[in-house]
This record gives structure tokens, C-alpha cells and sequence, in this order.
């Protein structure tokens, strides 16, 4: 329900706002640049369900090999005492729980085309034990947010996107990149806990969190020893080393099980092809309304006025030229990744706007089309209090990531 007032929101919003162009400034031409990105917008909707599909394909195929060789059931039992606390809804060794676990790794190594087949899966799997098959059911809601939170200990693709720029030191946004996806992911953790009353005070999650802060405390402490110039090449090479590891394990464990790994992988592979054809009309919608409010000159309104305000307080400004980044992470990876590419363009990619539009870049995920497409390949309709969740893990985020920016490079 909550989808279908912002859906409509963005588009009432974009109408007002291009007819105030139109009568106080004389700009005739909004209404086709409008129905351009409307165009532009759907278009891309169907690229990326198109060129998801070989993706959802491939993972979703070794997925199944490993479903079958018995490695997914390992790892269910493994991460089963932590899930069992904050999944209290998952039956026990159930199948969503490896699934959910190999999503959450995706994400944390930067794995961004890994990621989303394992949790369609998991989102699949869940839907499976769905009591009210419209409705987003409490396993969902957390699954998705700790997912829109999105956790990374290895933020490779902005670490290439500086490289590319110009940054003298493309890794010296990690540190504060690390420090602000877990507070993200932590405020996500907490508020779908208080929503479903889940004890956050058990012994199992403590424990569980006070490893997680310690593992990035030894990462920060590794990394901080090394020439920054060879962190990202370092950092791209153990995430890709894991992540073929992981499919080398699952074929040769299903190969010594005697499975037959190839029809597995076609079996998976056939299940990707129905998930991505499913999501096709979810991501064109919210595609072509984000594009639409963006076109309308909304976002730069917005912006404006932030910036206004700021300046009232007397708090500096130098902040807000990162917000068009903060501002489109929750609505679309790609348009995030296209204004702070702008944002390092304009200002120069080691400048402070540079570097905050880069940390904010990673500090968190895109809820709106996360939740469009996980939620939309299962045919969730009612997403229940997801979406708030989502936004305030995004805000904590965003938050601490201006924080740390000034923290760092100020």
C-alpha cells in the first residue's frame, strides 16, 4: 500500500513542480523533458530486468547445485543460532536461512550481481512459508532491510568509480565507508527488532554483534597498515577469490555427491530466467517515477531549499553539495552512482564534496528498488512497515556518513 502512495507522490510532485517552471520561469520545454525520462526511464527498467537475466540465471544455477550437493543445509545449520533469534519465523534449517546467509556475504564483500540472485532466492523461499501470500510477512521486512541497510566491508565499485576520476588515493574513503554501512545495517537491525519485539538483549545476538564489531575493527586495523594505493586492488582480489571459492565448493561437493551437477545448474538456471521476466513491470514502475521526478527539477528544489535552511542555522553548508548522492541512494543505485560521479567531476574527486558524495555512495543501499524487486518477484503487495525501516537505516547511514565525512576530510 505504502508503494502505491509514493509512487503517486513522486509523480503528483513532479506535475506541480514543472508547472511551476512553466508559469514563474517560462520553461516550455519541462513537460518533454518529463516524458523523456519517463521513456529514458522505462527503458532502462526493461535493460536491467533484460541484462538480469543472465545473472539471476547463472547464480541461481549454482544456487541449485549447491542446494542439492548439501552445502546450502551446512549453512543454514551454521548461521541457524543468530537467524533463529532475529528469523524467529523460519522454521529450523530451513533452505531461506543459507540463501539469506549468502546474500548478506554478497553484499558485505561489494558483490552488488551476486547479491541480488541469492536474495531473490531467499525472497522465493520465504514467500514459500508466507501465511498471507500479498502481505509482507515478518521474516521479509527483516530480510529486506538488513538488505537495503547494505552492509559492506569491501566497497569495491566506489573505490573503481574514484580510481577512474582522478583520487590520488582511491581508498582513502573506506575507513569511513566501513564505519557507516554498519551503522546503517545496526539502526536496520534495531528498528525491525522494536516493530516485531524481538529481545535484542539475548546472549546469542550480543555475542554475534560484538564479533561483527570486532571482524571490521580487525579489518580496519589490517587495511590501515597498508599503502592505501593497494588496498582496493587487494580488496577486489580477496572478494573475488572468496566468491569463486564458493562456487568451486559447491560444484565439487555436489560432483563427490554424485549429483548431476549440469542439469542442477539448468534446473537453477530455469528459475532465473521466470524471477527476472517477473520483475520486469515492479522496476519499470519505480523506474519511471523516480525518472520523472528527477526530470521535473524536484530533486534540485529540494536541494535548494536544504541549503537555504542550513544557512539559516549558521551550521556549514559545504555538505549539501554531497545531497543529490544522499538523496537518490534510497531511489537508485545507478542515478546515486551518476550524481557522485558528477559530484567528483565538478569538484574533483579528492575535494570534500568528493569524498562525502563517495561515502555516502556506501554507506547504504537502494530501498526503493530493493524493494520493488524483491518484493515485486514474489507479488508482495501490502510491504507492511518495510519501507520505514528501510529509510531510517538509510537516514542513520546518510547521517553518519556526512559525520565521518567531516570527521575524515574536513
Amino acid at each position: 500500500m505504502i508503494l502505491n502512495y509514493i509512487w503517486i507522490a513522486f509523480l503528483v510532485i513532479a506535475f506541480i513542480v514543472a508547472c511551476i517552471q512553466v508559469i514563474f520561469f517560462g520553461n516550455t520545454q519541462i513537460f518533454t523533458d518529463i516524458i523523456q525520462a519517463a521513456f529514458g526511464s522505462a527503458k532502462s527498467g526493461f535493460e536491467i530486468s533484460l541484462g538480469l537475466t543472465g545473472v539471476l540465471s547463472m547464480w541461481l544455477g549454482i544456487m541449485k547445485i549447491g542446494e542439492k550437493g548439501g552445502i546450502i543445509n551446512g549453512l543454514s545449520r551454521l548461521v541457524a543460532p543468530f537467524f533463529s533469534k532475529i528469523f524467529p519465523d523460519i522454521p529450523k534449517n530451513h533452505p531461506a536461512l543459507a540463501s539469506i546467509f549468502m546474500n548478506l556475504s554478497a553484499n558485505m564483500l561489494g558483490l552488488d550481481n551476486a547479491a541480488t540472485p541469492m536474495g531473490l532466492k531467499a525472497m522465493k523461499e520465504l514467500q514459500e512459508i508466507n501465511p498471507n501470500k500479498d502481505t509482507a510477512s515478518n521474516p521479509m521486512i527483516m530480510f529486506l532491510v538488513l538488505n537495503t541497510a547494505g552492509l559492506t566491508l569491501i566497497p569495491i565499485s566506489v573505490m573503481v568509480f574514484r580510481a577512474q576520476l582522478g583520487a590520488v588515493n582511491p581508498a582513502d574513503v573506506f575507513l569511513p565507508i566501513l564505519l557507516a554501512t554498519f551503522f546503517a545495517a545496526l539502526t536496520g537491525l534495531i528498528s525491525v527488532s522494536i516493530y516485531q519485539k524481538i529481545n535484542l538483549f539475548d546472549k546469542t545476538i550480543l555475542l554475534t554483534l560484538l564479533g561483527m564489531t570486532s571482524l571490521i575493527g580487525g579489518i580496519i586495523y589490517f587495511l590501515s597498515g597498508m599503502p592505501k594505493e593497494e588496498i582496493a586492488r587487494y580488496s577486489s582480489l580477496t572478494a573475488n577469490f572468496i566468491l569463486f571459492s564458493i562456487i568451486i565448493s559447491f560444484v565439487v561437493t555436489a560432483f563427490i555427491r554424485k549429483i548431476n551437477v549440469y542439469e542442477a545448474f539448468i534446473e537453477g538456471a530455469k528459475e532465473g530466467f521466470h524471477v527476472a521476466i517477473g520483475i520486469v513491470p515492479y522496476l519499470i514502475a519505480i523506474l519511471v517515477a523516480i525518472g520523472m521526478f528527477r526530470a521535473s527539477g524536484a530533486m534540485t528544489m529540494l536541494i535548494q531549499g536544504i541549503t537555504w535552511l542550513v544557512g539559516l542555522t549558521g551550521l556549514n553548508t559545504d555538505f549539501v553539495g554531497a545531497l543529490p548522492t544522499a538523496f537518490m541512494k534510497p531511489l537508485s543505485g545507478s542515478g546515486a552512482r551518476g550524481m557522485m560521479a558528477d559530484a567528483m567531476k565538478l569538484n574533483g574527486a579528492d575535494s570534500f564534496v568528493g569524498r562525502l558524495s563517495s561515502i555516502i555512495q556506501g554507506s547504504t543501499d537502494t530501498t526503493f528498488f530493493i524493494l520493488a524487486v524483491y518484493f515485486g518477484s514474489v507479488g508482495i503487495k501490502n510491504t507492511r512497515y518495510a519501507v520505514v525501516c528501510g529509510l531510517i537505516a538509510d537516514f542513520a547511514g546518510i547521517t553518519a556518513a556526512i559525520l565521518l565525512g567531516y570527521l575524515f576530510f574536513h
